[in-house]
């Protein structure tokens, strides 16, 4: 499914050891190597790829062929000059991009056409491709379930942004790894909101708690209170879908994280914002506000299975990496997904998007 490989970590220690048991820091870890610079159109596999995670980088590709083909196009020509730097600027600001990733992406091209001496434009892909890698490596991080007992993730969006759902696969694979969860159904106004956790808390048979009508700041204090009662590894907590733009709902919000705090003085330890890839400049926008509101400690990027706007990813990025030099903290993409099934959530690879991005 998930293809994750969980260590034992010892804070303080670099030193890390399997461990099939949850009992110290654990890390959510994708078994895939670093992938070389492809030198084709497909995506080049280290030799220890599951056939699962194979299979779904072809989905991810194929996904991402909408996006690849407006910006692949420009490399057809016979040199590089104004014409194609132009050409490429127009491509990834229609796959949205933005203007400040794209100027970005363009200034390192160039640098790195001009120290490789690079003369044909086939080999600006390459190049190109490096330099996304490049950007959105500090994306790339492991969602860590440490030995906080339990580790509270608060888990926010905009209404079809597929939250529940990607919830629902996370518990099913914490589960299935030897984690207890404990699901808080936060979303109380929403009925289907709350059948949609309770079948997946059914299928991975955890436990969930949840109440009609309820004031959801007062569902989540009282799982997080049930969580470290019933000594549970980890407490996911479902909030109710919101546009950034609804300041009421926004502060509710607000109050969920406060009242969490109240629970347990070291909670939420991770919060994590659900945005639709689909979404383009849209979905960048609500990680700035989300992250204005809550300070996001991570990001779930679903629905890549059929995007023109891939590129938005490059602008997260950018926006990530200059908000790392003013707070001195990231915000990482832990997961995307490709689909609705179980295995189409996975772990976020910077090399392999990047290739994928322009396949």
């Amino acid at each position: 499914m998930f293809n994750f490989l969980k260590k034992k970590l010892s804070f303080g220690s670099s030193a890390t050891t399997t461990t099939t048991a949850p009992a110290a820091p654990s890390t959510i870890q994708p078994i895939i190597a670093n992938s070389p610079t492809p030198t084709s159109n497909s995506i080049e596999l280290a030799k220890n790829t599951p056939p699962s995670r194979a299979s779904w980088l072809s989905r991810l590709q194929t996904g991402l062929r909408n996006t690849a083909k407006s910006i692949s196009t420009v490399f057809t020509g016979t040199q590089i000059d104004d014409n194609l730097y132009e050409e490429l600027e127009t491509a990834l600001l229609l796959a949205d991009t933005g203007v400040k990733a794209t100027q970005y992406l363009l200034t390192e091209v160039k640098r790195l056409v001009k120290e490789t001496k690079t003369t044909e434009p086939a080999a600006v892909k390459a190049l190109l491709i490096q330099a996304i890698t490049e950007l959105l490596l500090p994306l790339e991080q492991s969602l860590t379930i440490s030995d906080n007992s339990p580790t509270v993730i608060m888990v926010t969006g905009v209404n079809g942004a597929g939250k529940t759902t990607s919830i629902g696969k996370l518990t099913q694979y914490l589960a299935q790894s030897g984690q207890s969860v404990l699901l808080a159904a936060a979303d109380t106004f929403r009925a289907a909101a709350r059948e949609q956790l309770g079948v997946w808390a059914d299928r991975s048979s955890v436990e969930i708690i949840s109440q009609a009508g309820a004031d959801p700041a007062a569902v989540s204090y009282d799982a997080v209170v049930a969580g470290k009662a019933r000594n549970k590894d980890v407490v996911l907590v479902d909030t109710a879908g919101r546009l950034p733009t609804q300041l009421h709902l926004m502060e509710e919000l607000k109050k969920i994280k406060r009242v969490i705090t109240k629970a347990d003085e070291k909670a939420p330890h991770e919060i994590l914002l659900v945005i639709d890839g689909n979404t383009g400049q849209n979905a960048l926008m609500q990680v700035q506000a989300f992250d204005a509101a809550l300070s996001l400690t991570g990001l779930i990027v679903t629905k890549l299975d059929g995007t023109a706007k891939g590129g938005v990813l490059a602008a997260i990025a950018l926006w990530s990496k200059e908000r790392g030099q003013i707070q001195s903290q990231t915000v990482p993409v832990y997961f995307i997904g490709v689909g609705e099934q179980l295995e189409d959530l996975q772990t976020f690879k910077a090399s392999e998007f990047a290739q994928a991005l322009l396949a």
